[in-house]
């Protein structure tokens, strides 16, 4: 490889190559373009190093251009790119020899840093190369979000649908999650809202008030508890969700260390962290992922020798 990463851009817009390929340049790589996957067959003459590739495209799709690249030049990283309502047919490239995948419209910071990291892999995939936190991260696009002047039910019905969604796949343990951000305005995360916040919502303020005196303490006995978490549901159920949230999570940039997102967890008792990149928030990473993670890793390494059950 040169001392410039060269990237074959494979898309069928037109606006979209163009614009790509101008900031790709101002980033310091090559580019070559191509508007469809008969024309990237042949571009792959020009030897790039990383292949960007459209998932739908008219004539030869991102999936059968896919496999003639692997065909063709085995080695060479394939980066998918796909709009939001096709995502999980770009989860499924990964397992036809992709690199990774992105959603359209990527931001710019994301897409560079896969390119980098996809020629890294490429240089030596025997080693397992050490993911960053943007690596394992859940991307923002696909964590669910609210705005702090809407409902607590707003809040409720739209987490609820997340996992409604996440439930009808294979990946349910690694994708869903407890708790929704709250955006402001300009895209700053303003809090969170987790499932224990609507939990500590529907307490009576007197259960987490001062203990009563000995007289008082046996009208706060569960005894007297039955029917009473309906009545709070429904009653604070218009409270605004900027009155029930958590503070914003600590952030962390992208390119930051997996030892320092599970360091920054540890030391300040947090769940998940906000990932940015250029000073944009780009994603959530929580212990799960983390978790997910060191299964991954270890299932690398004893693959061959041990019979690991699901």
């Amino acid at each position: 490889m040169g001392d410039k990463i060269k990237v074959l851009m494979v898309d069928d817009e037109e606006k979209f190559r163009a614009t790509t390929e101008k900031i790709l340049q101002r980033k310091g790589f090559d580019t070559v373009l191509a508007a469809n996957g008969e024309e990237a067959i042949v571009k792959l003459n020009e030897q790039p190093d990383v292949v960007i590739l459209d998932v739908k495209m008219p004539g030869m799709n991102g999936h059968q251009t896919l496999e003639e690249i692997k065909k063709r030049s085995p080695d060479v990283p394939v980066i998918m790119l796909t709009g939001h309502g096709a995502l999980p047919s770009a989860k499924e490239s990964l397992g036809k020899g992709a690199f990774d995948y992105l959603a359209k419209p990527c931001d710019i910071n994301i897409l560079a840093a896969k390119i980098e990291e996809a020629c890294q892999h490429a240089d030596d995939p025997t080693v397992y190369d050490e993911k960053r936190v943007m690596g394992v991260m859940v991307p923002f696009y696909e964590y669910t979000t609210v705005d702090g002047e809407q409902s607590v039910t707003e809040a409720i019905f739209k987490l609820k649908a997340s996992f409604a969604i996440k439930i009808s796949t294979s990946r349910l343990m690694e994708t869903s999650h407890r708790s929704v951000l709250v955006m402001g305005a300009a895209g700053h995360v303003q809090g969170i809202l987790a499932i224990r916040d609507l939990l500590e919502l529907v307490l009576p303020s007197y259960l987490t008030a001062p203990k009563p005196s000995m007289a008082e303490s046996i009208q706060y006995s569960p005894m007297f508890w039955q029917g009473m978490f309906v009545k709070e549901v429904k009653q604070k159920s218009e409270i605004r969700i900027k009155d029930a949230m958590s503070p914003a999570p600590m952030t962390i940039e992208g390119a930051a260390s997996l030892m320092e997102a599970a360091y920054m967890m540890i030391k300040y008792n947090a769940r998940r962290l906000v990932v940015e990149l250029a000073g944009r928030v780009v994603g959530i990473i929580r212990e799960q992922d983390l978790f997910f993670e060191m299964e991954k890793i270890l299932r690398e390494k004893y693959h061959d020798k041990i019979n690991l059950k699901d």
